[in-house]
């Protein structure tokens, strides 16, 4: 390791140890808890039932592992959720707003090396880390989550912080969170300023995603039908889309409103309303992927769009 490079791994020693020691600490303190409760599942031969309305609903145990386990994986599920801001405030934002504060990057540049070569050598070191650290994060919340996924009150697949914490979108949005904050530093050329910049824009862009998720017709629900007054298929780990009724001998939806009874009353008003069966739709727990490849992309677009930026005004040198 020399040149650049080497500089770029003597200024960012500090957050990669420190990323080291914190991802460390996290993967021993999963595989304890994680021990610790599939433990339990096996010595009380707890049924790992998915859903709100499945045949768990009643017992105690499923209660009782849920009630030890399932805040501490919400909190592992937030903490790397809150990763691209983590890493766009203390590591983005002063990676080359910190040099040009302090006028330290003419110094670099006086030694034969590039703008362009200087950034790519520190933002590629940063950004290796930050995908390594970003997966490992992931991976041990999914490795945590897993035994009890979509179980009853537990964390389920579209909670944000299983959701925001888990697959490939955890990973690209940690990226773009770097990419924010560097870009955020060569443009404020101050850190603090800079920091405050990059804590509105990924806070903004992730909660935007959130409140899309399933309002933007990304995905198109799953209808579930059942003939007459037969039960209902449980809705298991799907989300439901909100929208329930009755089906018309054409085949018809039409809501809830008209028929709000159960038992013979329900019976009674589907005949008179001439109702052949019930649906409702959701979004299956299959969507999961299809919403983490759309968000990833939409990450990755931004990230690089913000390197691209970083690129140009380099190699201009309006810096």
């Amino acid at each position: 390791m020399r040149g650049t490079l080497w500089l770029a791994w003597r200024q960012q020693r500090i957050q990669i140890a420190v990323g080291v020691v914190v991802v460390a600490a996290c993967a021993l303190y999963v595989a304890l808890q994680r021990a610790d409760m599939t433990s339990f599942i096996d010595s009380h031969h707890v049924a790992l039932c998915k859903g709100w309305n499945g045949p768990c609903v009643d017992s105690p145990y499923v209660l009782e592992l849920l009630y030890t386990h399932a805040d501490h994986i919400r909190m592992l599920g937030w903490i790397s959720a809150a990763l691209p801001v983590l890493i766009g405030l203390f590591w983005g934002a002063p990676l080359i707003g910190r040099e040009l504060e302090s006028g330290t990057y003419r110094l670099a540049l006086t030694q034969g090396v590039g703008p362009v070569r200087w950034f790519v050598s520190r933002f590629g070191l940063a950004a290796l880390c930050t995908v390594v650290g970003s997966a490992a994060f992931a991976g041990l919340v999914a490795w945590w989550w897993a035994p009890i996924s979509n179980m009853l009150d537990g964390p389920y697949w579209y909670d944000s912080a299983i959701f925001d914490a888990t697959g490939p979108a955890a990973v690209a949005g940690a990226l773009f969170g770097l990419a924010a904050g560097t870009a955020a530093g060569l443009l404020v050329r101050r850190v603090l300023p800079a920091m405050g910049v990059t804590l509105v824009v990924v806070l903004g862009v992730r909660t935007v995603l959130d409140a899309c998720r399933f309002h933007l017709g990304w995905l198109t629900p799953l209808t579930r039908t059942s003939p007459g007054m037969q039960p209902k298929a449980l809705i298991g780990s799907a989300r439901s889309a909100g929208d329930w009724g009755y089906l018309t001998p054409s085949g018809k939806h039409e809501g809830i409103v008209n028929c709000e009874f159960s038992g013979a009353e329900l019976k009674r008003c589907m005949a008179e309303h001439g109702y052949v069966g019930r649906f409702y739709k959701v979004y299956p727990s299959s969507d999961f992927w299809s919403l983490q490849a759309i968000e990833s992309a939409v990450f990755l677009v931004l990230a690089v769009a913000l390197i691209a930026l970083i690129v140009v005004r380099l190699r201009g040198r309006r810096f």
